[in-house]
């Protein structure tokens, strides 16, 4: 246990200090940085993506690029090279977040590059339908892209939790009922693992549960049950069990900052029709 709590000590020192080492160690950084703040990305989340711009923030600043990231209650009237975010509405009503992730983007959003909605923790339950929810998101992402073809849409997997451990996590197990947790990321894993199958190789994907999930060593971190593996937030990473410490939103953080420069900007329509016209 002792051995155990050095070793994470050790990390929250090791990735809390995001001044000049950290820009200078990632080469890729900067440029990264600089890439994202040319852009007008809009991003839907709740507490868990606070602790990813939270993170990024950080980042931007151990690099010395000012990103201008601003919370929005509309998409009309921002300016390009803007980072706009909100929160969706609302935590334990998925499907409300996805009315409110469309009516954000509206339609006379003007010309957003990049934008992507995630789901937090508390968005699934042991009795969550993933597939259900799922197509509940593909149909709104197919109704958008029609609206805004100059839009990249980036997918988001579900963020992870730990699970109930100690003696009533222990108890639960020996009289066969499932720990806290258990149940709710699997739950989560399908939806992931659906998030994966469809967009994986034709569209970005930010896969925030492959990152919560995969210990500093690099293995994943997974709970058993009814003798199947399922990935879970490595303890690490947390200090709650859900949302992500400091270590946690610096390596979420930059993954995003990685999915997000990796988007190649698309034509607007009147730069379509113009190509086309000189075909």
């Amino acid at each position: 246990m002792h051995r155990f709590l050095r070793a994470t000590i050790r990390l929250a020192m090791a990735f809390s200090v995001l001044g000049s080492t950290v820009a200078t160690a990632d080469t890729n950084l900067k440029e990264d940085l600089e890439h994202i703040a040319s852009r007008r990305i809009l991003f839907g989340h709740q507490s868990v993506g606070a602790n990813v711009l939270e993170g990024v923030q950080e980042l931007a600043k151990a690099a010395g690029v000012p990103l201008h990231i601003v919370e929005v209650s509309t998409t009309a009237g921002v300016t390009p090279a803007t980072f706009e975010h909100f929160l969706v509405a609302e935590n334990g009503k998925p499907l409300k977040k996805l009315e409110s992730f469309e009516t954000t983007m509206g339609i006379d959003a003007g010309i957003i590059d990049v934008a992507l909605v995630k789901f937090c923790f508390v968005d699934f339950s042991a009795d969550t339908d993933a597939k259900a929810l799922f197509a509940k998101y593909r149909a709104m992402i197919e109704r958008l892209k029609a609206r805004h073809p100059e839009t990249t849409f980036v997918h988001v997997t579900a963020p992870l939790t730990d699970v109930q451990s100690g003696v009533k996590g222990w108890v639960k197990r020996l009289v066969g009922r499932a720990p806290y947790g258990v149940l709710e990321n699997m739950r989560r894993n399908e939806y992931s693992e659906l998030i994966r199958s469809t967009y994986s190789g034709h569209e970005p994907i930010f896969d925030l549960a492959r990152i919560e999930s995969s210990g500093p060593d690099g293995q994943t971190v997974t709970t058993e049950w009814e003798e199947k593996h399922t990935p879970i937030l490595a303890p690490q990473y947390t200090d709650d069990g859900g949302h992500l410490n400091s270590i946690g939103r610096f390596r979420a953080a930059r993954e995003f900052l990685s999915i997000l420069a990796g988007v190649q900007k698309r034509p607007s329509a009147a730069q379509s029709s113009l190509l086309n016209a000189t075909r």
